[in-house]
């Protein structure tokens, strides 16, 4: 072979090496895109701004409400104690029920008490069977007695002064007319023995008073002989909820010692604590909506009726109390609640989104917005304060782009394009 033929052999061979593969052909191709769409979207944003989301400031309702925990409470709590030393024979209710005023909630032992009581009766009976006696024969009795002596006595006058006559004459010895006036004498003396035994017997003679304060007496060891069967017997001092208990059938309680606790039935409260911060927008009569824990889906109304004047000061806090006038059936004594208290409401006014406020607790709050494709400082005046939403009062109209405080990045005067979020 020639030596210029094998020349272009290698030549052509070394070409085609060197030619672009259609991988590489695509990958600048698609680089060539990229950079086309990356020239076109900054030229975009250096024409028209940075795209930046905004919120809207809307005419609309504004509601302020303070959120607040507590507990339920009912203002009469009643300690049910044994009077008696004793052991408990039987109770009848459980922890949780509804009772009503006079029912039995723990009975003792009570064969004593009751051994006692009617020994106490058959006294009483005793004590009544001898004044219906005083009266009915005692006193008739001495009455007749009365009038016999007086008959006797009057007999045995008559028979002295003719005695006396018959002696002047001599018809009768000195020794007759002695033993006559000696019979009138004993005749008298039986007439005021008989008079003072009517008059014992009379109804404010000594011998109706005694047979009389026997009654008595038998009466009031018999009262009280019921009053402590009836000890025995505790029973409900009023009508409620018993939301505790701490005695057990066969317990030997002691005298005074706290066996129950009664939640008496009355007007039903939440009490609650609230933050001191918030102290001057609460007052009396506001209404608010609660709803307890186990029932969070479940509401019912309330009612501010107290304010603490004092304010706890390792919390910093408030108590207050509010009323409940329809409480649901499910409510219980220190059940857990919330409370949403609305303090004040503003209707047909300017709102915006909360998180857009900057330096909100400042003398001097401020927005950062978009007017003319700049972003703009401007100072605002605040009125009432809501959850998500504040009202302005002046600085701003409705349709002014707001731009959230998240987006710190943004600065006054940048060069930005308003994309607006609808409302919730």
């Amino acid at each position: 072979m020639r030596p210029e033929e094998h020349s272009i052999d290698n030549t052509l061979p070394a070409a085609a090496a060197n030619r672009p593969t259609h991988k590489q052909r695509r990958n600048v191709l698609f680089g060539a895109i990229i950079a086309m769409a990356l020239i076109l979207f900054f030229s975009r944003n250096f024409i028209l701004g940075t795209p930046v989301e905004t919120h809207a400031a809307v005419i609309g309702e504004l509601r302020q409400s303070v959120v607040a925990s507590g507990r339920v409470i009912w203002p009469q709590r009643v300690d049910v104690a044994a009077e008696l030393t004793g052991r408990v024979a039987q109770i009848p209710v459980i922890e949780g029920q509804q009772v009503t005023k006079g029912q039995l909630l723990i009975q003792l032992e009570d064969g004593d008490e009751r051994a006692n009581l009617m020994l106490a009766l058959a006294t009483v009976a005793q004590a009544e069977a001898r004044v219906r006696q005083q009266r009915e024969t005692a006193l008739p009795t001495a009455r007749e007695t009365v009038k016999q002596a007086q008959t006797d006595a009057q007999q045995l006058r008559k028979q002295l002064v003719r005695m006396r006559q018959l002696n002047s004459e001599k018809f009768v010895s000195d020794t007759e007319l002695e033993a006559a006036a000696h019979n009138l004498d004993i005749a008298e003396s039986k007439l005021q023995s008989a008079k003072l035994e009517l008059a014992t017997n009379e109804l404010n003679g000594s011998e109706t008073a005694v047979v009389l304060t026997a009654l008595t007496q038998a009466r009031a060891n018999a009262g009280l002989a019921q009053i402590k069967l009836e000890q025995d017997a505790i029973r409900a001092p009023a009508s409620g909820t018993l939301i505790s208990r701490s005695v057990e059938q066969g317990d030997i309680v002691q005298a005074g010692k706290i066996l129950m606790v009664l939640a008496a039935q009355g007007e039903t409260q939440l009490a609650v604590q609230i933050d001191e911060k918030n102290l001057g927008k609460l007052a009396l009569g506001q209404t608010a909506l609660g709803s307890a824990d186990a029932f969070a889906d479940q509401h019912f109304a309330a009612e501010i009726i107290y304010i603490n004047p004092g304010i706890d000061a390792s919390r910093g806090s408030v108590e207050m109390k509010l009323r409940v006038n329809n409480p649901p059936d499910y409510l219980r004594q220190d059940m857990t609640v919330s409370v949403d208290i609305e303090t004040a409401t503003r209707r047909n006014t300017l709102i915006i989104p909360t998180a857009a406020v900057r330096d909100a607790t400042s003398n001097n709050p401020w927005v950062l917005m978009v007017r003319n494709n700049r972003a703009l400082k401007q100072s605002i005046t605040i009125g009432l304060r809501g959850d998500e939403n504040v009202e302005v009062l002046t600085g701003i109209v409705a349709d002014d782009a707001l731009i959230l405080s998240s987006l710190a990045s943004i600065i006054p005067g940048q060069h930005l394009r308003s994309i607006k979020v609808p409302p919730q």
